[in-house]
């Protein structure tokens, strides 16, 4: 018999439909929870019962403890999933969960917390033997203990929260001059994203690669690596695809990955599942990164290749089971899409707002792990991720061609996505090379480097756009189908034109190609007004009223979705009617000043 038969999830979007899905295949029942703008959302609908906990903000929903523990005790829920995010990698969490009499369907809180704290885990990996860059033995202070590192070990180098993970709290410098900002940005974000700034310091690999292990432990001491992971196209730091096994990695490198994985997670007393994170340099080297003591959003290109349900695997290791295996063979190729809601043409803004059309490819090889449906209003208040696009072939170049595939056919209106970069992503040849024996050549700042001249390209076509309430915020579009000497055309217009101009612009698009037009990132600059792109949190004002400024100066630091967003100023001049402040909330359009002559 199973230890526990009602499931509590405590987590929301994707991976609670995740978890409620895994519930369901095993024969247990789900407990859902939601916040106030979650009240109609997709997981809340697919669990067996659902209880509000009362709040808009993640702070007063789903991470509060004590709301979450009474939702538990109500319902009757035996057991606890934390998903990721959140308090998944909370040790206080887990160890409230436990002393409540619920099972906690995770690692030891002891665990947790030694492999949460970036600078223990360092510690851990060092007596496992692991591979590992210089870095500081402890959290630095101040700014002048990171300037004393880089005069010792050289730049660039990583500022990274202790209690971090996702790419929060992550800073690179690779200018003396960059380390004060730098610091005091990856402080901030930690704060806010963690609850903790303490911040260490290590030697940055320069255009590294960025590898994981997948792997599960049981509580007998068996440890078993599931799968390798590639994760390296990312945007500030923040995984967008990833794929699995790991592709043009060497014997030697897999072989020390696997070892070094496993003895990480016995010397931590680890048991569940979780991912040990490596970078690997251009010339071979191999160093640790750390654990993430929980499941990754990119668990599906895992299962996917192996057959494992890695949910339901995390329930037989919380139920006591023995895992049963030590290695397990890898079939195929798979590579995973975040669809997250982020303009790729502006830098990746966070673009909250209502989703107006969604249409999911489906096929040979398609998988899609969804936590909205159409109709639904993304919030700026949580992460970004609408869903996943999971593609399986025989080998990569066959995921790669079923890939290009699935994207043609998927459909996301109303707000901006990446779905442009993903299309334009699979045409490059650092990244699919047309030899599949050529390894890429990508690597974790290749969107941000050789691509980011690509990025302005990327803006999506026309479509109403909604802010986070739903309400339209810029013209709607209809499309017209017409034909054009026998062949479908389908025009994109501005909605009320009429028939008649409709069978005018139908006309034109039969005697020329269609162009689409680009578009600007919503309220950024107006002449002399520098305005907010998004809606989001002040959280740093970096001048004064009357201050001078260059092009490109820092001016206000926002905090949406969870991510900073610094804003620069547009033009030289003079700072002036500066309505700004630390702790505001703005919209997007909002002026935050005037630069005048």
């Amino acid at each position: 018999m199973p230890a526990f038969s009602k499931v509590l999830i405590a987590n929301r979007g994707e991976i609670a439909v995740r978890i409620a899905r895994a519930c369901s295949d095993a024969g247990l029942s789900s407990v859902a929870v939601y916040a106030d703008p979650d009240r109609g959302a997709l997981h809340v609908r697919l669990s067996d019962e659902a209880f509000a906990l009362g709040g808009a903000r993640a702070a007063e929903t789903y991470l509060d403890i004590d709301k979450l523990l009474d939702v538990a005790r109500r319902s009757g829920a035996d057991a606890v999933h934390p998903g990721y995010g959140f308090l998944a990698e909370n040790a206080a969490f887990a160890r409230a969960v436990i002393a409540a009499g619920l099972v906690w369907i995770g690692p030891p809180p002891a665990a947790i917390e030694a492999l949460g704290d970036k600078v223990s885990a360092r510690h851990i990996a060092q007596r496992a033997g692991a591979p590992l860059v210089a870095g500081t033995p402890d959290p630095v202070a101040d700014a002048a203990q990171v300037h004393a590192f880089a005069a010792a070990h050289g730049l660039p180098i990583a500022i990274k929260a202790a209690f971090g993970g996702g790419g929060r709290g992550l800073k690179v410098a690779h200018a003396a001059d960059e380390i004060d900002e730098a610091f005091d940005s990856a402080v901030r974000e930690a704060t806010a994203a963690f609850g903790r700034g303490e911040c260490f310091v290590e030697t940055y690999l320069d255009r590294p690669r960025h590898v994981e292990t997948q792997c599960l432990a049981d509580v007998y001491g068996t440890v078993a690596v599931v799968s390798t992971r590639d994760c390296t196209l990312q945007r500030r730091h923040q995984k967008l695809v990833e794929e699995a096994p790991a592709p043009f990695l060497t014997v030697e490198q897999e072989a020390e990955l696997t070892r070094a994985s496993v003895a990480i997670l016995r010397e931590a007393g680890y048991v569940g599942a979780g991912t040990c994170e490596f970078l690997v340099g251009p010339d071979g080297t191999v160093s640790f990164l750390e654990v993430n003591t929980r499941l990754q959003v990119e668990h599906p290109v895992t299962e996917e290749v192996t057959g494992i349900d890695l949910v339901r695997e995390q329930f037989r290791i919380a139920a006591g089971e023995q895992l049963g295996y030590t290695s397990v063979a890898v079939r195929g190729h798979s590579i995973e899409f975040r669809l997250n809601g982020e303009d790729p043409a502006a830098g990746f803004l966070p673009t909250p707002g209502r989703i107006t059309t969604l249409r999911f490819p489906s096929g040979p090889g398609v998988r899609v792990d969804s936590g909205v449906v159409e109709g639904d209003v993304v919030s700026g208040a949580f992460d970004s991720m609408l869903a996943k696009l999971v593609v399986t072939g025989a080998d990569r170049t066959q995921a790669i061609q079923r890939a290009r595939r699935a994207l043609a056919e998927l459909e996301i209106g109303g707000v901006p996505t990446v779905v442009p970069f993903h299309r334009a992503v699979l045409t490059e040849p650092a990244f699919a090379p047309a030899d599949p024996s050529t390894p890429f050549s990508v690597h974790t700042r290749w969107i941000e480097t050789e691509f980011a001249d690509r990025l302005a390209a990327l803006a999506p076509a026309p479509t109403a756009q909604t802010d986070e309430s739903g309400e339209e915020t810029a013209p709607a579009t209809e499309r017209v189908i017409v034909e054009v000497g026998g062949k479908r055309l389908e025009v994109v217009l501005p909605a009320g034109l009429g028939i008649a101009a409709n069978r005018a612009r139908a006309q034109s698009a039969g005697r020329r190609v269609m162009r689409r037009t680009p578009v600007r990132s919503p309220g950024t600059v107006a002449g002399t007004t520098l305005a907010s792109p998004m809606q989001g949190t002040i959280v740093k004002v970096a001048v004064a009223d009357g201050a001078e400024v260059a092009e490109g100066d820092l001016v206000v630091v926002l905090e949406a979705m969870k991510m900073e967003q610094p804003l620069l100023a547009h033009r030289a001049g003079r700072v002036a009617a500066l309505t700004a402040a630390v702790g505001s909330s703005v919209s997007a359009g909002t002026a935050i000043c005037e630069i005048v002559d």
